[in-house]
């Protein structure tokens, strides 16, 4: 069986400016604090001798390794997307940046700001504009009726709010 894995699509290329500040500041703290200390504890561990037995020395290369695909990926990645950081011009229609307040058949809440890919957290309730309520929000506007598809069946949300910061 092969270890081979297609790569993942990356998904829409927005990002909030919030969201393109956290990416850098991870990459400046991979490169420039986490990389230099795991550096340092790698040679201290190759000048103790023998490095086939030697488990600080494997566990630090394999860091490195982490380390360093994580840097590719967030320096391709920062490259390649688009900051977002004006206002529509129509505030009353859902769009990319916006806090979405929806309301279900039985007259329960939930908010959400409709983010890029990169930045999604549900626990912050900050979904992924490639989503599927994502996707059927945009272009709406207050007081219509959104449809999705979940796995426990066809959902109905009406949109209740609609902000942007």
């Amino acid at each position: 069986m092969s270890r081979y894995r297609p790569p993942r699509s990356a998904g829409t290329p927005l990002i909030t400016p919030e969201g393109e500040a956290r990416m850098r500041a991870e990459l400046h703290e991979l490169w420039h604090v986490r990389r230099p200390q795991v550096t340092q504890s790698v040679s201290e561990a190759a000048a103790q001798g023998d490095r086939s037995e030697n488990a600080e020395y494997t566990y630090g290369k394999k860091m490195l390794r982490e380390i360093d695909s994580r840097v590719r990926f967030l320096t391709k990645r920062l490259e390649s997307l688009k900051v977002v950081s004006t206002r529509p011009s129509d505030p009353d229609k859902v769009y990319f940046g916006a806090w979405v307040t929806v309301e279900d058949e039985d007259g329960v809440e939930a908010r959400y700001r409709i983010i890029g890919p990169d930045e999604l957290d549900l626990k912050l309730n900050l979904i992924s504009i490639d989503s599927p309520l994502a996707r059927a929000l945009i272009g709406k506007s207050l007081d219509a009726e959104v449809r999705v598809h979940t796995p426990t069946g066809e959902k109905t949300w009406y949109i209740v709010a609609i902000d942007y910061p």
